[in-house]
């Protein structure tokens, strides 16, 4: 569990706040009052994935 979330940190750190808010809005995951982390933890890990990738 520890290494998931080093590593999930490791992603979040390569995405931007404005490019991972629209890519929740459209899982329906909500955005506001929430840290990068927090909706990263919500995410599919093959759309955070996605992200990271561009």
């Amino acid at each position: 569990m520890i290494g998931d979330h080093m590593e999930l940190e490791e992603l979040v750190k390569k995405v931007t706040l404005k490019d991972l808010r629209a890519e929740a809005k459209k899982h329906g995951i909500p955005t506001a009052c929430r840290t990068k982390i927090d909706i990263a933890k919500d995410m599919p890990r093959k759309a955070l994935e996605k992200l990271v990738s561009k």
